[in-house]
């Protein structure tokens, strides 16, 4: 048993609801409703008509997944009364968020900085955080990496000069309000702006949690796959939001289903946290459904190889054998992951569970957000302390989202040395100089100028 787990300390049971324990509870319509976090402004969302019987079929696909010692002593402590069963339903999860200040404070030990935020209330974000990713924090350490990236601090009321609201600029690119069309072949498709849990650096704070005018139901869903249908061009759709993980099967095959049947759309993909955050979603019933729309792929959001418990390995593993290439995308956060050593941990890690490292992204200047970004310099650095040191697997690219509207530009360490006549001067991983020829290149610059 975990030493910095939180126990001993007699804490008031969830408010359980209706339904028998271990019962698979349907969603009638996707969480913002009735898991939103402004309530006043639910809709009936997603298709008109359901399957009813579509999650309700596999009521034991939950029973493969174990829950770790640290887990299940966090459960037995914090929520006494949820059963195994219940803590493994990912829709037990969902209702059982920890959300305002006297839930974290029965599991974790506020900081006077952490105190102020949650007390506030008024920050960029919402709070919400499933209580399996909370049976990861450590109580009493504030600075603990994956605390700091779900536990508000004061420090996200301090907005400086260059920070935005959509610092990305995906309005500018959104001819529709939920679909950003920046690159020539392919689209953002932005379906939810619901998280089961909210990343304080999160690039889409201004819409997430309910927040601004966006809207998110079939009426957006079909003008996007109109627009789609219209233009031929794009041959690739990557559904965001918010996590589309969190919608039911319903939804996803819905939507799944009518991007498949659009001739020139060759390439799906699924951005998400929920392998990390909420692994008891995916369920074998999810898998079954998505595998059939091959070629999918699914980039999944890791931050820190604490987050590589034996439940997220299971998720990976299911999504893994069902087809789906998995890729990593981590956000480079000033003392949570900004050393050498953390992140080859997490990408070791990552590949034992067959998730490429895919890309390394600087901190995106949101309100609120210094305290988490680095110097540019910091991501080079972990780059040339990988490249050549480990698997090029294990290698991601680093890149910055231009600020604006620009896309991602990669960056590397100059290994480009300069050129010496007709050959180019080459650097490697060791700092090495090695002479290739190259007598036809302009690559770098003559050694002798």
């Amino acid at each position: 048993m975990e030493d910095n787990v939180c126990l001993g300390k007699e804490v008031e049971p969830p408010n359980e609801e209706t339904e028998p324990p271990g019962r698979v509870v349907q969603l009638s319509i996707y969480p913002t409703i009735g898991l939103t976090d402004n309530r006043s402004r639910t809709q009936p969302l997603g298709p008109r008509r359901r399957n009813r019987r579509s999650e309700s079929r596999f009521p034991n696909e939950n029973a493969a997944f174990s829950i770790n010692p640290r887990a299940d002593a966090f459960r037995r402590t914090h929520f006494p009364r949820a059963s195994t069963a219940e803590w493994n339903d990912w829709r037990w999860q969902l209702r059982n968020r920890i959300q305002d200040r006297e839930a974290l404070a029965r599991i974790i030990r506020l900081s006077d900085e952490e105190l102020k935020a949650v007390t506030s209330g008024r920050g960029p974000l919402p709070v919400a955080i499933t209580p399996y990713y909370a049976s990861l924090l450590d109580c009493n350490d504030p600075s603990q990496p994956v605390r700091r990236c779900v536990v508000p601090v004061d420090r996200e009321y301090l907005h400086h000069p260059c920070e935005t609201e959509d610092p990305l600029g995906e309005e500018k690119d959104s001819l529709l309000p939920n679909l950003v069309h920046r690159y020539p072949d392919r689209v953002l498709f932005l379906v939810t702006g619901y998280c089961s849990t909210y990343c304080r650096y999160c690039t889409r704070s201004r819409m997430v949690g309910n927040r601004g005018t966006h809207r998110f139901g079939h009426r957006e869903w079909d003008r996007a796959i109109e627009y789609i249908e219209r233009t031929p061009t794009i041959r690739d759709v990557l559904l965001s939001g918010g996590d589309p993980l969190t919608l039911p099967n319903d939804h996803l095959k819905w939507l799944l289903s009518r991007l498949r049947r659009i001739p020139h759309v060759e390439f799906l993909r699924i951005g998400t946290k929920v392998p990390v955050v909420l692994p008891q979603r995916v369920t074998m019933g999810l898998v079954r459904m998505l595998k059939q729309y091959h070629p999918l792929w699914m980039s999944i959001h890791f931050t820190h190889p604490d987050e590589l418990t034996p439940e997220t390995a299971h998720a990976c593993t299911r999504l893994a054998d069902a087809g789906i290439p998995l890729g990593s995308q981590t956000v480079l956060l000033s003392g949570v992951n900004d050393n050498v050593e953390t992140m080859t941990r997490l990408f070791h890690g990552l590949l034992k569970i067959r998730v490429k490292p895919y890309y390394l992204y600087q901190c995106d200047p949101i309100p609120g957000s210094s305290h988490f970004r680095t110097p540019v310099s910091k991501g080079l650095e972990i780059i040339r302390g990988l490249r050549g040191f480990t698997s090029g697997y294990a290698v991601p690219t680093y890149v910055i989202d231009a600020p604006g509207g620009g896309g991602k530009v990669p960056l590397l360490p100059e290994y480009a040395a300069g050129r010496d006549g007709d050959d180019l001067l080459l650097r490697n991983y060791a700092g090495d100089l090695y002479r290739y020829p190259d007598p036809a290149g302009n690559t770098g610059e003559s050694a002798g100028t």
